[in-house]
């Protein structure tokens, strides 16, 4: 750890902690009685995908995505996150909510309706953008469901953290290049959240069909890798072969903005060939390597709220980084909310160490092996002589160069408040490097074959309980009363936007792009 750095938090923490800000977006199919993706609209009853502040869709009609506004405590956002999970559940009907990151039931990208947000040009602009995901990478990659935690620190501490560094630089600037180092550490140690939290070491047969794979059969209608802790995050999910040429630098602002940029004003090839339009529908928003900033996936991101109609990497230009968002958790499956309060209070611990420990630049080569090391993780992570790439992980075991980096969070539970609640959650994971068995990855195939079941089965059997749990706490009269409130007013704001335009979609998109 950067012990000079290390003195200067400790130095701050004794002045008062002011905690960590942090919040949720947790992705979930709404599948069928039997196990298949729904092909149902969006709920009427959970408003507008298009405005409501808490329910929304990803890339799908059917893979809802639950949102949490920003809290002060790992409590408070539990608790948020329970209650919009309790009346979703309370107006799915006969559909539950799968707890999977791997998908229910497919058949072929067909199944899987594309997320519709109106007729408005802002709600056209979103649906664009999926058919444009769906040319190119196909439906069947983007089913899959994750949760992305956003994690910030208030304006007092970025002020005091620049008084005890001895910087002179805007405040924005500052923040921004802070951020920046926690990136490129967090870019060194990802590995370690796949290995701790990867739940997803199984897949539905239908979900590679027609497709060449190496994994192994599972009784019934499953497959899996038998030491992987993530396929959502190997080259089975979330991959696709024009990003991998991008380069995107993570080392400063400039240098990310750049090389996104780039990317999204650089046709490539093969989707020319796709074309803009079929049967005079627009299918992309423009046939570049990147139609958006969104379209490229990556295991972390560097976040700034937006303006309406201001695109991401403007606001990232213009006032600097607010908060970072960690996409690459899988769901817990064990959690009928797809999170743990241990999972949440080890994030705030390591994600501060990647802040507090020195961050040198990443040089290409590093980059490389960065990239290989998390892949390593995610496909055999369990595996008892996985060692990391000596070039960042000094050649030794993934459960040792793990003790080593919780060595370093233990220090950092004992000078923040609430440590009790930290101790628990270094003890979960210390649990996991010691023994592989206890990782989520390794749980969920115990708890399969325990159950005599395959992926679709045991995972029915879980969402069924899940919504029945939470159907049965239910929410108070004014919680539900409000969480209704919200989804009635999503719908007229929805109205009021597709009765306000005047301009063409095609206007509106040209200016979109050129602005």
């Amino acid at each position: 750890m950067g012990e000079a750095r290390l003195e200067r938090f400790r130095e701050l923490v004794s002045d008062g902690w002011a905690g960590v800000q942090k919040g949720l977006e947790k992705e979930g199919l709404r599948v069928d009685g039997n196990g298949f993706i729904a092909q149902t609209p969006h709920p009427r009853a959970l408003g507008s995908a298009l405005t409501h502040p808490a329910i929304t869709t990803d890339y799908s009609e059917a893979l809802l995505e639950l949102i949490t506004p920003v809290c002060h405590s790992t409590e408070a956002l539990l608790d948020e996150l329970t209650d919009v999970h309790a009346y979703v559940q309370m107006n799915l009907g006969d559909e539950v909510l799968w707890p999977l990151s791997m998908p229910c039931r497919l058949e072929g990208d067909a199944s899987i309706p594309i997320a519709r947000y109106g007729s408005s040009n802002v709600g056209m602009l979103k649906t664009v953008y999926r058919r444009g995901l769906a040319e190119r990478y196909g439906r069947v990659m983007q089913s899959i469901a994750g949760t992305h935690y956003n994690f910030s620190l208030p304006e007092s501490f970025w002020r005091r953290w620049q008084t005890l560094l001895g910087d002179q630089q805007s405040l924005q600037t500052f923040r921004t290049e802070q951020y920046f180092w926690l990136i490129r550490n967090f870019r060194r140690r990802s590995w370690m959240l796949m290995y701790l939290f990867g739940c997803s070491p199984a897949l539905d047969a239908s979900f590679v069909a027609g497709r060449r794979h190496k994994l192994e059969p599972w009784p019934r209608e499953s497959l899996y890798a038998p030491n992987a802790t993530s396929l959502r995050m190997s080259d089975l999910g979330y991959h696709n072969h024009a990003q991998s040429s991008l380069d995107i630098c993570f080392n400063r602002l400039e240098t990310y903005t750049e090389t996104l940029d780039r990317a999204i004003h650089t046709p490539w090839p093969a989707y020319e060939k796709i074309g803009l339009f079929r049967d005079g529908e627009r299918i992309q928003i423009n046939a570049s390597v990147l139609q958006i900033e969104n379209e490229y996936y990556s295991p972390i991101r560097p976040k700034r709220t937006t303006e309406p109609g201001e695109k991401p990497l403007h606001a990232l230009e213009h006032r600097g980084v607010e908060y970072v968002e960690v996409r690459c958790l899988d769901l817990d499956p064990f959690s009928s909310i797809g999170v743990t309060a241990e999972q949440i209070d080890f994030l705030d611990l390591f994600l501060l160490d990647c802040l507090v420990d020195d961050s040198p630049l990443v040089s290409d080569s590093e980059c490389d092996c960065l990239d290989n090391a998390f892949q390593d993780v995610v496909r055999n992570g369990r595996a008892g002589d996985l060692r990391l790439p000596a070039a960042c992980g000094g050649g030794r075991s993934v459960p040792s160069e793990g003790l080593r980096v919780l060595d370093r969070l233990d220090v950092l539970a004992e000078l923040l408040p609430d440590t009790e609640s930290y101790r628990r959650a270094l003890a979960v994971q210390r649990s996991k490097l010691e023994d592989p068995a206890a990782t989520p990855s390794a749980g969920l195939l115990s708890a399969m074959a325990e159950g005599g079941q395959d992926m679709l089965q045991w995972g029915m059997a879980q969402a069924v309980e899940q919504q029945s749990g939470l159907r049965e706490c239910g929410l108070g009269p004014s919680r539900r009363e409000e969480m209704e409130r919200l989804s009635r007013q999503s719908l007229q704001e929805q109205a009021a936007i597709e009765a306000s335009e005047t301009e063409s979609f095609e206007v509106f998109l040209e200016r979109y792009l050129n602005d």
